[in-house]
């Protein structure tokens, strides 16, 4: 995130898109709502009328994958009625003319044929983000859980840009995490791609820099990413896998591939409970609580906060990094540390953003990170005055249909998501007698005009089938979801992603298009 948690409530105008903020993340849907007893004005742009719809001054209710022309409008709308500000395009950008010749053809009527909505609507939209002294957007993974997820993001970052909302204060570019920790995991170098603190692995002076820190050889060529490693698993070129904290079996597209991939694996898993994964696992490792271990968890905003021991862990589980250190001592890599603490100060030399960090200086209240040094104050906002590369890259972005949606037998877009009730692949939530009264299994939203031309009745099972696989669940008949479009939580095993599409991933990050699926419906005797 660009910006912190706080300043969302600052803001004059928010733009929420791909995600369902109140339900995902509480404390956040929490400050968007002070900000509209404030005074701020908010969009929302999403396939499902979620509940901050209703407390939107415009809310596009977009047909799934289709993002990337919205943005595109509203730009198109930015530039026609001169709300863009350009003294901060010409002084600290770059590429604005390609962008802006672009977006040209999008007009608000050209994307509302696109997205399934009002021309007014996407005008509206532009007037209150583009005239908004200060603006900002929050999004989630309904933005980049596409094959073009990428390129979404891009466009959302040519809003701000050329809006000027880039290093403001309740301003900025502001992407919502899905878990917790998943920030300070990023900033440990758990991407293919980076050393901790994204220092990248083809660089010789980076790997130059950890061999030296590490004591041992290193590799100077990208991983696999995590959509990468499972296919390789299946076609034998990866022979071993480690899962730590993840459950593939139920978090990644095309459940019955996944299941195949890590049968030919040797597969360890490191986790709290017997997950459906750790079901298929060779070893597993039982691990300790957040409760349960001292450490420092980064939050979205960058905040690096101290995690503190409260009870004993049960049984043999044990601390990750205390796994890790018997691991690497058992296979030749001599290890010793002797807490948490020690760990961090390793991480602090290796790690630019962290060097002014330490136990004592977060030990009552996190401090957000770059913080160079041990008297910076660490650094809420990003990009102030300009952006931390020198000058701001736009880039022109066309919108193309995910090749998901190109098949007349499965006529229908199928999107993913999270309910309140359950937490991820429901590894703990499920544990808890009362959420599984409320929220005991996975279900399909559908429109009433589409149940109707079915015969399909709320509470009816029913069949929905893609191209990988079917599942039977219960429908749940409702307007929040348009026309054509169905939705399931993905947190259950037997559900949404036994029917997602793991075959095409996004080029430049590798994710795949989890938010658009074709399927079809039928109602079941």
């Amino acid at each position: 995130m660009t910006n912190s948690i706080t300043e969302f409530k600052d803001a004059e105008a928010i733009f929420i898109t791909g995600s369902n903020t109140t339900e995902n993340h509480p404390v956040i849907g929490a400050q968007v709502r002070q900000a509209i007893r404030k005074g701020a004005k908010l969009i929302v742009a999403d396939p499902r009328e979620i509940p901050l719809a209703k407390d939107a001054d415009v809310f596009l209710k977009i047909k799934p994958g289709t993002s990337v022309a919205l943005h595109n409008a509203m730009l198109n709308v930015i530039l026609e009625e001169g709300l863009e500000d350009k003294e901060y395009i010409a002084n600290v950008t770059e590429d604005f003319e390609a962008v802006a010749e672009t977006v040209k053809k999008y007009t608000p009527e050209y994307s509302a044929a696109i997205c399934g909505v009002d021309a007014e609507d996407i005008r509206k939209a532009a007037r209150i983000y583009g005239g908004a002294g200060v603006a900002t957007i929050l999004y989630c993974m309904g933005i980049t859980q596409h094959v073009n997820g990428t390129e979404t993001v891009m466009t959302l970052n040519n809003l701000v840009m050329a809006t000027g909302n880039l290093g403001k204060k309740g301003g900025g570019l502001n992407p919502l995490r899905g878990q917790n920790n998943v920030q300070g995991a990023c900033d440990m170098g758990a991407l293919n791609v980076f050393f901790p603190g994204y220092q990248l692995v083809t660089n010789p002076d980076a790997v130059a820099k950890f061999e030296k820190a590490w004591g041992a050889k290193l590799s100077d060529q990208p991983g696999y990413t995590m959509t990468q490693a499972i296919p390789a698993a299946h076609h034998g070129d990866v022979k071993m896998l480690y899962i730590m904290g993840e459950n593939p079996m139920v978090s990644d597209p095309d459940t019955a591939h996944v299941k195949e991939s890590l049968e030919k694996a040797f597969l360890v898993v490191q986790d709290l409970f017997l997950t459906e994964t750790a079901e298929l696992a060779d070893v597993v490792f039982p691990a300790a609580a957040f409760a349960e271990k001292d450490g420092t968890f980064t939050n979205s905003d960058r905040t690096v906060q101290r995690v503190r021991k409260a009870v004993e862990a049960p049984g043999e589980a044990k601390a990750d990094w205390e796994i890790f250190v018997e691991l690497m001592n058992r296979v030749g890599y001599e290890a010793s540390y002797n807490n948490a603490e020690e760990i961090f100060e390793e991480i602090r030399t290796v790690t630019p953003q962290y060097a002014g960090l330490t136990y004592a200086r977060i030990e009552k209240g996190g401090i957000p990170w770059p913080c160079p040094t041990e008297d910076h104050p660490g650094t809420p906002i990003l990009h102030i005055g300009k952006p931390a590369r020198g000058k701001g890259l736009f880039k022109a972005v066309e919108w193309v249909e995910s090749s998901e949606l190109s098949s007349e037998e499965y006529p229908l877009v199928m999107t993913t998501g999270r309910i309140l009730y359950q937490y991820h692949t429901t590894t703990m939530t499920d544990r808890t007698e009362g959420i599984n009264k409320v929220a005991p299994g996975h279900y399909v939203e559908i429109n009433p005009a589409l149940a109707a031309a079915k015969g399909i009745a709320d509470g009816d099972t029913v069949k929905v089938t893609s191209r990988r696989g079917s599942i039977t669940t219960q429908a749940r008949v409702s307007d929040i979801v348009g026309e054509n479009v169905v939705f399931i939580p993905f947190h259950w095993a037997s559900g949404a992603n036994v029917l997602t599409n793991a075959d095409e991933l996004d080029p430049l990050c590798k994710i795949p298009g989890l938010k658009v699926t074709g399927v079809k419906v039928e109602k079941l005797a």
